[in-house]
């Protein structure tokens, strides 16, 4: 058992809806939902394969659908309280999850919600390439990268590369333990801050084609990035944004 602090290691759909979320995500990636039980109540999990990566949890009333990136770090109430005393507020207190871990929830300084992790199994390793379905990346949008970048490298370790993206600004690749573990980018306008997660497929731009006819957005029309693959972002039905990213084949 090992865990990778710094590594996100779980992610969360949150909906009024958590039956219907299963069956758009579903329909658009293939992914299996199992029904797990966790003490009196039923978790629905993602399963990818035979791996589980995720779930989908019913909102608290009020709250718009997103999906919520689990970081590992080595001590939730440590990491929790370094959060909020570095500017985050705090969402949910540092909480036992049975014989799962132990976790909080918390929005960082320039308002993107994140959960904090320390699964009692550790964290599953990290993979010589993403297999199609899984998690490829997750960025960071925000309106101030500066308090951002600041933040996270305060209360979470993370050291940084950066690149020159010309008119787009700066894009930071967030490094723990010598590992890239996500991006983080100034917002474009009317974005509202969150964590993005990447999902690895086949063929963006397909998904693109079906995601409208099972009720989602696109977001960024099918996008090369160079030297990496390409790329779209949807808003589901339940208002939630995630990108998937078709990697360029190695050489």
């Amino acid at each position: 058992m090992s865990h990778l602090p710094g590594k996100f290691v779980w992610f969360e759909h949150v909906s009024a809806d958590t039956a219907a979320a299963a069956r758009f995500y579903v329909r658009l990636l293939g992914w299996r939902v199992d029904a797990v039980p966790v003490g009196d109540e039923t978790y629905r999990m993602i399963m990818n394969g035979e791996a589980g990566i995720g779930g989908f949890r019913t909102a608290a009333p009020g709250l718009p659908g997103q999906w919520v990136s689990y970081l590992s770090v080595p001590d939730v109430d440590a990491a929790f309280a370094a959060a909020i005393a570095a500017g985050a507020d705090a969402r949910m207190a540092p909480t036992d999850f049975g014989p799962v871990g132990r976790g909080a929830t918390i929005t960082d300084p320039t308002g993107a919600s994140l959960a904090l992790w320390r699964g009692a199994q550790g964290d599953r390793p990290d993979a010589e390439s993403t297999p199609l379905g899984d998690w490829y990346w997750n960025e960071l949008v925000t309106p101030d990268e500066t308090i951002a970048l600041g933040f996270y490298e305060a209360v979470f370790g993370y050291t940084h590369d950066s690149m020159d993206m010309g008119a787009q600004g700066t894009y930071y690749l967030l490094m723990h333990d010598g590992k890239m573990r996500a991006g983080l980018s100034r917002a474009p306008d009317g974005t509202p801050p969150m964590w993005l997660p990447y999902i690895h497929v086949a063929d963006a731009d397909a998904l693109a084609a079906l995601a409208p006819t099972l009720g989602a957005q696109v977001a960024v029309p099918p996008t090369d990035v160079p030297g990496v693959g390409r790329f779209t972002m949807l808003i589901d039905p339940f208002g939630a944004s995630i990108a998937l990213m078709r990697s360029n084949p190695r050489a």
